[in-house]
């Protein structure tokens, strides 16, 4: 007689629950990006976000990221938390492709941490997903294809499935942080360095030298320049670049501005000279790149155009 299989086709909730997002603790998904590894070859350069956190999932590939004050190597199945404010930047080249996604999320008030993070100050920025990553990249890939349809229904939807996106990335940074090490004390010649770099980080959109920045800092421009160098591995005036070129990229893919305002607001008083360095680090003219980044943009351009034409 053959043996009846066992249907297995019911599961039951066997936990009581309560949401974490709840009074001022409101995350709001504002977009989603998923950038191939043929794309990545256009990099993400340097830049922060003041008002809101990024998770960023590696699908695949292998490259070395700069976060906060060092490179860290990524790989597929790592997860990369940038909390408000921390700079980030993505390095790629021949053999470093990646495919990612990324989520960009505001309105984080978690419990004991600061307005727009998702972990404390000193914590990890990589995490491996492990056996949570197959979920994670398909809640992803739902995602991008939801809000880019562009509908009322499907940016609801999508800001329902973030929540339930962090819900699974809670745990993993728990797990990291209960198991984690002291970090080693910072040597004290570095403290010469993060304050060069705070110091460019608020400044970059002013006309910086190297001599000011010297003078600012009260030490000799080749002293300076030499351990800012060795901390960081670009020199003050490349990191001084890549921060206002990956600011650019920030205001090309959220506004509406003009690329001559924007080469103004990130520091450069020659557009010209925007358009070239700009070309030179991202491997697209800013048009360009304006264009292929944000998907629908011609469409949304055209749809702007009408409106304003009727207005007149």
């Amino acid at each position: 007689m053959t043996e009846k299989p066992d249907l297995n086709v019911q599961c039951f909730i066997k936990h009581d629950t309560a949401s974490p997002f709840s009074g001022e603790n409101n995350p709001r998904l504002l977009y989603v990006s998923e950038l191939s590894a043929d794309a990545s070859r256009y990099p993400r350069v340097m830049h922060a976000h003041e008002d809101y956190a990024e998770v960023v999932l590696i699908v695949s590939g292998s490259s070395e990221f700069f976060i906060g004050s060092r490179k860290w190597a990524v790989t597929a199945g790592d997860l990369l938390i940038y909390n408000a404010g921390v700079v980030h930047d993505e390095i790629s080249g021949p053999g470093q492709e990646l495919m990612t996604y990324c989520l960009a999320i505001e309105g984080l008030s978690m419990p004991g941490l600061p307005k727009n993070a998702l972990t404390a100050e000193g914590a990890p920025y990589i995490y491996r997903t492990e056996d949570s990553f197959e979920t994670l990249a398909q809640l992803c890939r739902i995602l991008f294809g939801q809000l880019s349809l562009g509908t009322r229904a499907s940016d609801a939807f999508c800001q329902e499935l973030m929540r339930a996106f962090l819900l699974l990335v809670l745990p993993i940074v728990r797990a990291s942080s209960e198991k984690e090490e002291p970090e080693e004390p910072v040597p004290e010649v570095s403290e010469l360095g993060k304050r060069v770099k705070r110091y460019i980080d608020g400044h970059y959109m002013d006309s910086l030298t190297l001599p000011q920045i010297g003078q600012a800092m009260h030490v000799s421009t080749w002293y300076m320049a030499h351990v800012f160098k060795e901390m960081f591995g670009y020199s003050p005036m490349q990191y001084l670049q890549r921060r206002r070129i990956g600011e650019a990229q920030s205001l090309l893919a959220g506004t509406d501005l003009s690329v001559t305002e924007i080469s103004l607001r990130v520091g450069y008083d020659n557009s010209g000279y925007f358009n070239q360095q700009f070309t030179r680090h991202v491997g697209l003219s800013p048009s360009q790149y304006r264009k292929r980044y944000v998907v629908g943009y011609e469409k949304k351009k055209t749809r702007r155009g009408k409106e304003k034409h009727a207005e007149l």
